[in-house]
């Protein structure tokens, strides 16, 4: 595996590859993230991986400081998943200027869910991502529908800005008791984690009781934060959507049986899961 930090001597390596496949994370690898290597390789090849903590996404309060750096345990990951690339470049590298041109998602998706209890976090997470594919190129990338408005507006950006970049939603990986797998799971305590499961299982709740019939989207909802709640969290959301845009569904939509989904965001301690489920 080749690790390369300038855009150049990318650029270089990737020359005249048609079917290069790209896998964009922040690092701390985990087992989710493995498993994009692996679709990324049953869509093209070689297969790039990219390694960067973009500090355009961090709010002032948030932990781009404490994030989990784990360079060289993520190398060696990766090296096992057959990646032919590695682009890890500094902030220098990809930032060598402050980056004033920034891409702004709309407002009724990127100001909604995420959008409104951590603004600004799209424009960073779009502005990196556009930026990324300038540099690699690739015919297809993949990202992780645990992030589900994350991998709509990337979608949507790719469609919008004619990009002749293919975007795949891989599927959530979970462990064994439901918790979606992610770099922010190790800051639980022993007796978080084993409270985790319970956001999951918060959605299921939600789902069933749609998929019985049970159509009163406000009281489902209010009545899974209150459950989250009773049980030590501090839930910013549970919200059914429509798949389609991310809106709430309207009666027509209940009723037509429109495919839905359901979204949540909560505080365990100090740390804040997210997690969905499509219904």
């Amino acid at each position: 595996m080749k690790i390369i930090s300038s855009i150049e001597e990318l650029r270089d390596h990737l020359s005249g590859q048609l079917r290069t496949a790209f896998v964009p994370t922040m690092g701390n690898l985990h087992e989710g993230h493995l498993s994009l290597m692996r679709l990324a390789r049953k869509h093209g090849d070689p297969v790039v991986a990219s390694i960067f903590v973009n500090r355009l996404q961090f709010g002032p309060n948030e932990d781009f400081e404490k994030y989990p750096r784990t360079f060289q345990s993520d190398v060696e990951k990766l090296e096992k998943e057959g990646v032919y690339i590695l682009f890890a470049p500094t902030e220098k590298d990809l930032y060598p200027e402050p980056q004033e041109f920034r891409v702004r998602p709309p407002d009724d998706l990127g100001n909604t869910l995420e959008g409104e209890f951590r603004p600004g976090f799209f424009g960073g997470v779009t502005t990196v991502v556009l930026k990324l594919f300038s540099c690699v190129r690739p015919r297809v990338a993949v990202f992780g529908k645990k992030d589900y408005q994350q991998l709509m507006i990337v979608r949507n950006m790719a469609r919008q800005f004619a990009l002749p970049t293919e975007i795949i939603g891989a599927e959530t990986i979970r462990a064994d008791d439901g918790l979606a797998l992610s770099s922010r799971n190790m800051y639980l305590s022993e007796a978080e984690r084993a409270e985790a499961p319970r956001l999951y299982q918060a959605l299921n709740f939600v789902a069933t009781e749609m998929r019985a019939g049970h159509l009163d989207v406000f009281q489902l909802e209010h009545k899974a934060m209150e459950q989250l709640a009773a049980h030590g969290w501090n839930p910013d959301y549970i919200s059914i959507r429509k798949r389609a845009d991310l809106q709430p569904p309207s009666a027509g939509d209940l009723a037509q049986g429109s495919p839905l989904v359901v979204l949540a965001a909560a505080r365990l301690g100090t740390t804040r899961l997210i997690d969905n489920l499509e219904i």
